[in-house]
């Protein structure tokens, strides 16, 4: 069986090539991807599948014509908020592919927002014509019951990527902390500022070496830069592209403060500490389901010492996640697994 495997891939995010690692590892054994990506020759290359450029009609034509399913996700695709044609692109894709008889699966979908009236009529028949759907998280499901069309809800993927080692990691010094921020309108220059002031305080309390991680390095590096400046000697700026080294890097990681969901994700599930800065629903109804602490990021405080001192204290007595908590999480996540084996069958 073949099928055609179609996110936001290829674009330098390190959160959705985790889900596309994810979701290569969680493919049964019968069936052949053909990966949709933004930089084919890359995607090719890092996981040895065949690829083909996304924004190229007639490649994608042909490879739906050459294939038995579409397998569309995961993360937040279906959504208007970042751009109004990304509900075009996607529901199109998927139209088309149901069209051609294809069996279709919406895998492992954060759903929404979706504020224009023609996004929600395109993503209500996308998913309509779906033969299943996983989501990641409880709005999601909610929503598409509300449209009488049946989910699957299960931890995203991620949780359950298995990563490898990162080299060198081993040889900075220890304990490790890992920052992963991204920009966004709400991290203005001040408050970068006083959370570079924050890092720099928090190292000196903990004599901590701070990793700071780029997840899209065409986005972060500024700002893992930037930070790095406020303590030259006690940082490192690690970027890494490989998705699986992404995740195996929190194996060697005390602790993480990040605005990036799959940053997040993958320290809970390395059992460190972690510290959530919020610039996205999706990132809160993490806090909220875990009891992660941190803040909204319009909600930072400007006061550098109460952010620190945050810090500190997680640091010092704070726990992450229970063998017990992950080992369910796990199970549960393995749900996008089944689904996958149930229908590509």
């Amino acid at each position: 069986m073949r099928a055609v495997l179609c996110g936001y891939y290829g674009k330098g995010n390190g959160g959705d090539e985790a889900l596309l690692a994810t979701l290569l590892q969680m493919l049964p054994a019968h069936v052949t991807p053909l990966v949709l990506s933004g930089n084919p020759a890359e995607t090719a290359a890092r996981f040895g599948v065949e690829a083909g450029d996304r924004m190229n009609l007639s490649t994608v034509l042909q490879a739906l014509q050459r294939s038995d399913a579409l397998i569309w996700g995961g993360g937040s695709l279906m959504q208007d908020a970042t751009s109004a044609l990304n509900p075009w692109y996607y529901g199109g894709l998927m139209l088309l592919a149901q069209r051609l008889g294809l069996k279709t699966i919406a895998w492992a979908q954060g759903v929404g927002p979706l504020h224009r009236a023609p996004s929600r009529w395109l993503a209500q028949r996308a998913f309509a014509g779906c033969q299943g759907v996983s989501v990641r998280d409880r709005p999601s499901a909610e929503l598409l019951t509300s449209w009488g069309i049946p989910v699957t809800l299960a931890p995203d993927p991620v949780w359950a990527l298995q990563g490898s080692p990162v080299p060198g990691l081993w040889d900075l010094p220890a304990p490790r902390v890992a920052v992963a921020l991204r920009p966004h309108p709400l991290l203005t220059e001040a408050r970068l500022q006083t959370l570079g002031q924050a890092l720099a305080m928090f190292q000196q309390a903990t004599q901590a070496h701070v990793l700071l991680v780029p997840f899209q390095p065409s986005q972060d590096e500024a700002i893992a830069q930037a930070l790095h400046a406020h303590l030259p000697h006690h940082s490192t700026v690690l970027t890494l592209t490989d998705p699986l080294q992404l995740a195996g890097l929190f194996q060697g990681v005390e602790m993480a403060i990040a605005m990036r969901l799959h940053g997040l994700i993958m320290a809970a599930a390395h059992q460190c500490r972690c510290f959530a800065i919020s610039y996205d629903p999706k990132v809160s109804r993490l806090m909220d389901e875990f009891q992660m602490p941190g803040w909204e990021l319009d909600q930072l405080p400007d006061n550098a010492t109460a952010i620190s001192q945050r810090w500190i204290d997680l640091y010092a007595n704070g726990d992450g996640l229970s063998a017990d908590q992950l080992a369910a999480i796990g199970d549960r996540a393995a749900m996008h697994r089944e689904l996958l084996a149930s229908i590509l069958q």
